[in-house]
């Protein structure tokens, strides 16, 4: 590119960036409506990490989680304290490097492509799926920008022969492995680069990178070494619920018609029936929007058809193109992250497990559509322009709509606003606003206790209780009694002690909680 087309081409992507950061900040503290428990559960560890200086490389509880991304939400507690923004401030960063990872191994892998880069790295900001698991506080979006960076770095070193590039790649590699558990499939990723490597360049690459090689290996082990110790001395943490799901423990029909249709509901996903959840995805619309879909799939078809050329050609016609490399990486990213959502038969289709997959499927979508602008413009000048107009036209279109779809419907959908719990998020908001003197009590279970306490971890004089535990409220004094949802058995005990009133507390999105007050 020459200098003109480089302020050109960066200052799109800086629009881009921007973009990504402002959809992922919008209106955080209301979309998503609540905080659910499994994300509070991460904040409250968090919080008593900062509080009690006691960071943990692997969480045991709630089937264990590994530390990574809640000592991070640790860190913001400790700089800037407890809030919903806070709480997601993690989420939001990982969020914006995927954008800036997908652009950069994009640009790595196509070399002469620098418009596909854009248009993975745009895809990737206005997705539907990569802005919802920016804003929610599920560790597994920091498995992106670990792997589009560590591979961009492996591919920039194996180009420059750099060192560094294989250091940083290694480094940045070994943090995987605190991130998610299905992170654990990725050395598969490297020994299949390692045999695509040695099918295009031969033993010469051994010769050439055997010094980086062992750079990277060294550099992943110091970064992953303090979590595969603690894997070492508490080998109990590597047991997780995935074995009570595993399509190998739950295959009633036999394994391999419950493979197949495990496959295919996870294949369909992504253009048919998408992820049921309200808390992944917009049911029951597919993980991509029509556009962009037909793209993957023309991308994925397209990638296929090379891969397998380029093989057939390096055996029979000793073509060594390193097309045969990129294609086939992705092609085998694309499969080994999709086997955490097939290999299990729980809550299919699941766009959360097969987050992994994010990056390369908007890495297909975005090769294809280059390819039909880098055909159109070999036909004639004419067609390349009535081209480029179009796709420009249905990207800002499919952009429009994902944040439309985002910001606007799935935002105030009441299915949404239950599906994370947003009555108890509500009662945390309320209890702030009750006087500090009074004592506040919450009846709540265990689970549903959490969003509730991270949100008031300060807050004077309040208590949490379950049903049972009545008779420890003080009747004596001004209280409130806050719950999710009616429990006669809890207002005709105090009823019977001292005079209350009791209120319905309705809040937008078809959500309501239950207030007893007592004051003198």
């Amino acid at each position: 590119m020459n200098t003109k087309n480089k302020i050109i081409h960066f200052t799109i992507f800086g629009i881009i960036v921007l973009l990504a950061i402002v959809l992922r900040v919008y209106n955080i503290n209301n979309a998503p409506s609540g905080i659910y428990p499994d994300e509070a559960n991460n904040g409250t560890n968090a919080y008593d990490a900062q509080l009690n200086n006691n960071y943990q490389w692997f969480y045991p509880d709630n089937n264990g989680r590994e530390g990574l991304y809640i000592n991070l939400m640790a860190v913001g507690f400790k700089f800037f304290g407890v809030s919903i923004f806070t709480i997601k401030l993690p989420s939001i960063i990982m969020g914006v490097l995927t954008v800036i990872g997908v652009y950069l191994l994009s640009r790595e892998l196509f070399i002469s492509k620098p418009r596909l880069a854009l248009i993975a790295s745009y895809l990737t900001t206005v997705s539907f799926w990569a802005v919802n698991f920016s804003r929610t506080v599920f560790r597994a979006i920091m498995m992106l920008p670990v792997l589009t960076f560590s591979f961009y770095f492996i591919f920039r070193g194996i180009r420059t022969n750099k060192w560094w590039n294989f250091a940083l790649a290694g480094f940045i590699f070994g943090l995987g492995f605190h991130t998610y558990i299905a992170f654990r499939i990725a050395p598969i990723l490297l020994i299949v680069l390692f045999i695509l490597l040695l099918l295009q360049q031969g033993f010469a690459i051994l010769k050439k990178h055997w010094k980086n090689l062992l750079i990277f290996i060294l550099f992943a082990f110091i970064s992953a070494a303090p979590i595969l110790y603690t894997f070492h001395t508490h080998p109990e943490f590597l047991n997780s619920r995935t074995a009570d799901v595993s399509v190998f423990a739950n295959a009633q029909d036999g394994l391999m018609p419950t493979l197949t249709k495990t496959i295919t509901t996870s294949v369909l996903k992504f253009n048919f029936y998408g992820d049921q959840n309200w808390r992944h995805g917009y049911p029951p619309q597919p993980t991509l929007e029509f556009f962009v879909g037909i793209m993957f799939v023309g991308g994925i078809i397209l990638s296929i058809i090379i891969f397998f050329n380029y093989l057939i050609r390096r055996f029979i016609g000793k073509v060594h193109n390193r097309k045969l490399v990129t294609h086939g990486l992705l092609l085998a990213w694309f499969v080994s992250f999709l086997a955490p959502e097939f290999l299990t038969t729980e809550g299919l289709p699941h766009a959360l497990r097969s987050i992994g997959t994010l990056p390369v499927v908007y890495i297909f979508a975005a090769f294809f559509i280059n390819f039909i602008i880098e055909r159109s413009k070999k036909l004639s000048r004419e067609l390349y322009i009535v081209t480029l107009f179009f796709i420009i036209t249905l990207l800002i279109i499919s952009g429009f709509c994902n944040i439309l779809k985002y910001h606007k419907y799935w935002t105030t959908s009441p299915h949404q606003a239950q599906s994370f719990n947003k009555d108890l998020t509500d009662i945390a908001k309320y209890i702030k606003i009750l006087p500090q003197n009074s004592n506040k009590y919450v009846i709540a279970g265990p689970l549903e206790r959490l969003p509730v306490k991270l949100l008031n971890e300060t807050t004077p004089n309040l208590y949490f209780l379950y049903e049972d535990e009545i008779d420890e409220i003080d009747v004596s004094k001004d209280f409130y009694v806050l719950m999710s949802n009616k429990k006669a058995n809890v207002i005709d005990n105090l009823s019977n002690k001292t005079n209350i009133t009791t209120d319905t507390i309705a809040t937008n999105l078809d959500t309501e909680f239950i207030i007893i007050k007592h004051t003198q």
